[in-house]
C-alpha cells in the first residue's frame, strides 16, 4: 500500500489579513519562521515541550573553539530533525567569520520534503547578540 506525503501542521500557523481576507504564509516562509523559532528557543522555555529548541543563546558566552562550533552544529541538527519535520537537513556549517574571531556564521542548507526545493538560511552570532539573514536558492 503506497502512502503519499502530507504536510504536518507546524507552528507558527497563524493567518494574517491581506485585502480583507485571511491568508497564510507560503510553505517556504513558514519553514523559515519555524527554523528561526527553533534556533532561538532555549530548551525549557516552551511549556509542555521541555526539550524544544536549539538554544543558540546558551553558546554566546563560550569561547569560539572548534569544540564549541561542533556542539552548536549538533544542537542545530538534532533540533531541526526532531521539530521541523517538513524538511531534510543537508548540511549545517558553523564557521568563524574571517577577521572577527569572536563571531561565527551558521549556514543551514535543507530541502523542503513536499517540493524537494533546496533552501538555505544563515545566522550570525557575536558576543551577546545574534542576527539572522535568509537566502533562498532554487
Amino acid at each position: 500500500m503506497a502512502t503519499t506525503y502530507q504536510d504536518p501542521i507546524s507552528w507558527p500557523f497563524l493567518p494574517y489579513p491581506e485585502n480583507g481576507q485571511l491568508t497564510y504564509d507560503s510553505l517556504e516562509q513558514s519553514v523559515r519562521d519555524s527554523i528561526r523559532v527553533i534556533l532561538t528557543t532555549r530548551p525549557g522555555e516552551q511549556l509542555m515541550q521541555p526539550l524544544f529548541g536549539a538554544g543558540l543563546q546558551n553558546f554566546l558566552d563560550e569561547g569560539n573553539t572548534v569544540a564549541l562550533r561542533r556542539q552548536i552544529q549538533t544542537a542545530i541538527l538534532n533540533s531541526l530533525q526532531t521539530y521541523e519535520t517538513r524538511i531534510a537537513v543537508d548540511t549545517v556549517d558553523v564557521e568563524t567569520v574571517p577577521g572577527a574571531p569572536s563571531q561565527i556564521h551558521i549556514t543551514i542548507s535543507y530541502r523542503l520534503l513536499r517540493t524537494n526545493a533546496p533552501q538555505q538560511i544563515g545566522v550570525s552570532m557575536k558576543g551577546g547578540w545574534s542576527s539572522a539573514s535568509n537566502t533562498t536558492s532554487a
